[in-house]
């Protein structure tokens, strides 16, 4: 019963698979080799972006820093949720690629509204040289809250930044998830929304460790290389990195991945809510947060459940917090089923 991260999920086979296929005879580094090559290729195919720059990186830090830092000069500030993963955890990373760049919250919630982007915009860039210059901005897709944003949702941020000449960045950690929850293909969630650079995740999704930076803007192509190298994030064995991908791509494995991370979602939400829990998460494809008492958390996490809790499980309990639940491919129906016991003896 683990449900505190999709990092925390084993490598599918395939992948495992690919990485022995991938570790016979000598090839070119540094992304030379053929795989890494045909992988380029594939990605572009599948965002339907046959003039697309796409470059494999290790973390996701390394995706979303380095892409911003293309997108946004050291004098400028880049516009985000409060809770965007690029502000809360990445130990300003994004701020140390971008050579000192700041970022602008966004008042509100998890998922930024049109009105609250352009007032933050407006916002800044009215000191002149006192201020910093307005940047991207910067979505995160699905939410760190796990909600996700509609096709419609993101054309119309899209939409304001473009009124204001400003590009914008996609945090896609967990892209897959929300497309598949969305209906959505990579292309209408990303070009054809208004992004100009998009991560496609593959590590929260079963791979082992590699992400794809995947640029619309041509123009930025050579400056995220240089980046990448200057950052340390250019691997020699490159096609390590492109095995796992190449494998995710091969048969749509990342659609399936996270089909079944949403499935076991879905199947826990609604479990939930038939017990009487409360699921704060407005919205959901592989993560839900959840409202019990402390006495409950600490019951379902004695029967064997792992998951994070917003607060000290020492303490009052009657009071209520807030527990995060995630959900990764690897998941049965079976742990989903023994988790939702553990919560009905528990409340």
């Amino acid at each position: 019963m683990f449900f505190a991260s999709d990092n925390s999920g084993p490598v599918p086979p395939q992948v495992l698979d690919a990485l022995t296929r991938a570790n016979t005879g000598h090839t070119l580094g540094y992304g030379a080799d053929v795989l890494s090559m045909q992988v380029a290729e594939r990605i572009r195919t599948l965002f339907e972006a046959p003039s697309a720059a796409v470059y494999l990186v290790p973390t996701g830090t390394a995706a979303n820093s380095l892409a911003l830092a293309c997108l946004c000069p050291p004098y400028a500030t880049v516009f985000c949720s409060p809770v965007a993963h690029i502000h809360e955890d990445e130990c300003n990373a994004p701020e140390f690629y971008m050579g000192g760049a700041k970022l602008t919250l966004v008042p509100g919630e998890d998922r930024m509204t049109p009105e609250a982007l352009r007032a933050a915009i407006e916002g800044e860039q009215n000191r002149g040289v006192h201020g910093p210059k307005r940047g991207p901005v910067s979505i995160t897709q699905l939410t760190e809250k796990g909600n996700f944003y509609t096709l419609e949702e993101l054309r119309a941020l899209t939409a304001v930044a473009r009124e204001y000449g400003l590009p914008v960045h996609l945090d896609g950690a967990r892209f897959a998830n929300a497309a598949v929850k969305l209906g959505a293909t990579p292309a209408e969630m990303s070009w054809k929304s208004g992004v100009d650079i998009c991560v496609f995740g593959g590590t929260k999704n079963g791979l082992m460790g590699v992400e794809a930076v995947v640029i619309f803007d041509s123009e930025k192509a050579q400056e995220f290389e240089y980046r990448r190298k200057r950052g340390a994030h250019l691997f020699s064995k490159h096609r390590y990195l492109a095995a796992q991908m190449d494998a995710y791509l091969e048969g749509d494995l990342w659609k399936d991945l996270a089909e079944r991370a949403n499935a076991r979602c879905e199947q826990l939400v609604q479990g939930l809510e038939q017990l009487g829990v409360t699921v704060l998460t407005e919205s959901y494809a592989n993560m839900a947060f959840v409202e019990m008492p402390r006495d409950a958390h600490r019951k379902v996490q004695a029967a064997g459940a792992t998951y994070y809790v917003s607060g000290d499980l020492e303490g009052d309990g009657g009071e209520l917090l807030t527990g995060r639940l995630v959900c990764d491919w690897s998941l049965e129906p079976e742990d989903v089923s023994a988790f939702l016991s553990a919560v009905r003896e528990a409340v």
